[in-house]
C-alpha cells in the first residue's frame, strides 16, 4: 500500500516546541530527516523513532510518527524488539556519541552484528552537550574540559571503524551542515535490508563549537572532504588533485600526479571483506584533516529478523501435531520428588 498524496515535511513535524540550543547542529539534522521522509511513499505511522539520553534524544518528540524516548543506551535493544515483533515497519535508532558508544557500547555491537533490521543515526559531537560539556568516547587525547580539566587521557573511538569491526552490512558517515549528502545517506540506509549505521557529524556549539570547521568552513572543506563513490577513484581537492591509494599497509593520501590516475583507489562499498573500508576509515580518527565522507561498506546478508521467522516457522512445521506439554518436556526435564 502506498499513500495516495505526497507527504510534506510539516507532517513529520510534532506539535512540541524544539528545545535544543540556538545554533546547534541538531535542528539541521531533524530538517533534513523530515524532509527525507516526505520524499517516500510510505505511510508515516509506519515510522518509529527509538532513542536513548542525550541532546539527539529529544529527536522522537519532535516527530510527528510513533517513538519512544527510552533510557541510557538501551536504543538499539529496545528497537530490535519493535522491529522483531512488527517487521512492517522502519525502526530508526537515534544516539549520540556518549548515549551509543559509551553506556549503550555493549548494545549497539550486537545490534551490527546481529543485522537487526534498524536504521540508526549516531549524532557525534564528540562531547557531552546534556550533561554540560564533559569528554566523550569520541573526544581527542588532550579534550580539556570539566571532567578533563587537564586534558583527556582517553583514546577516542572512530565510530565507522568500530561499525565495521562489528561487521555491520551497512556503515556511512555524513555531516549536519550538508544536507543533500545526508539526504543521500539516509535514502540509501532506507533501503538497505539490515542494520544501517550513519555518522552524522554534528556540531554543537556550545560545548565543543567548530569541532568540524575543517570539513564546514568554506576556505577548507574543499581540501578536507573526501567523498566516497562507488565506481570512482577516491580523489579530492579544490582541483581533485589529491587522492587515496590503498595498499598493504593501509590507505593513504596522494598527489595524483605523483602515481597516475590508474593507481588511486577505485571505491566499491560493497565488498564482502571490510578490509579496504576499514583501511578507509583509518585515514582521519576524527575530522582533523581529509576526512571520508559516503558509504564505506554496503553488502547484503540474512538480517536477524528473517533468520527468526523462518527458525519459528521451522519449529512450527516440525511440532505442528505436538501439544504444549510435549514441547516443554521434549528436553532436559526432571522429577522432583
Amino acid at each position: 500500500m502506498t499513500v495516495e498524496t505526497r507527504y510534506t515535511r510539516a507532517d513529520f513535524q510534532s506539535g512540541q516546541e524544539v528545545k535544543w540550543c540556538p545554533g546547534c547542529g541538531d535542528y539541521t539534522i531533524l530538517a533534513s530527516v523530515q524532509n527525507f521522509l516526505a520524499t517516500l511513499e510510505m505511510e508515516r505511522e509506519k515510522h518509529v523513532f527509538i532513542s536513548g539520553i542525550g541532546c539527539s534524544s529529544r529527536f522522537p518528540y519532535y516527530m510527528n510518527t510513533y517513538g519512544m524516548h527510552s533510557i541510557h543506551g538501551r536504543a538499539p535493544a529496545i528497537a530490535t524488539g519493535v522491529a522483531l515483533a512488527n517487521p512492517e515497519l522502519t525502526v530508526w535508532v537515534i544516539t549520540g556519541d556518549g548515549d551509543g558508544l559509551s553506556i549503550g557500547g555493549n548494545h549497539l555491537i550486537h545490534a551490527l552484528r546481529r543485522n537487526v533490521n534498524l536504521k540508526i543515526l549516531l549524532f557525534n559531537n564528540q562531547i557531552y552537550g546534556l550533561t554540560k560539556g564533559q569528554y566523550s568516547p569520541t573526544s581527542e587525547p588532550g579534550k580539556r574540559t570539566k571532567t578533563s580539566p587537564m586534558g583527556s587521557l582517553d583514546y577516542p573511538f572512530n565510530p565507522v571503524s568500530l561499525a565495521l569491526g562489528a561487521e555491520a552490512t551497512f556503515v556511512a558517515r555524513t555531516i549536519d551542515m550538508d544536507r543533500n549528502h545526508t539526504a543521500e545517506m539516509l535514502q540509501a540506509a532506507y533501503e538497505h535490508h539490515g542494520t544501517a549505521f550513519i555518522e552524522i557529524y554534528q556540531n554543537c556549539n556550545v560545548f565543543n563549537d567548530k569541532a568540524f570547521q575543517l570539513l564546514t568552513g568554506r576556505s577548507e572543506r574543499d581540501e578536507n572532504r573526501i567523498f566516497l563513490e562507488d565506481g570512482k577513484p577516491i580523489i579530492f581537492g579544490p582541483d581533485n588533485e589529491m587522492g587515496v591509494v590503498v595498499g598493504v599497509d593501509g590507505a593513504k593520501i596522494v598527489r595524483v600526479e605523483d602515481v597516475g590516475i590508474d593507481a588511486i583507489q577505485i571505491h566499491d562499498s560493497s565488498r564482502p571483506n571490510p578490509g579496504v573500508a576499514f583501511a578507509l576509515s583509518r585515514l582521519s580518527h576524527g575530522p582533523h584533516g581529509p576526512t571520508p565522507l559516503g558509504i564505506f561498506r554496503r553488502i547484503q546478508r540474512d538480517t536477524y529478523g528473517d533468520l527468526m521467522v523462518s527458525q519459528i516457522e521451522a519449529a512450527q512445521e516440525r511440532n505442528k501435531a505436538t501439544s504444549i506439554t510435549d514441547l516443554v518436556q521434549q528436553h532436559g526435564t526432571w522429577t522432583v520428588e
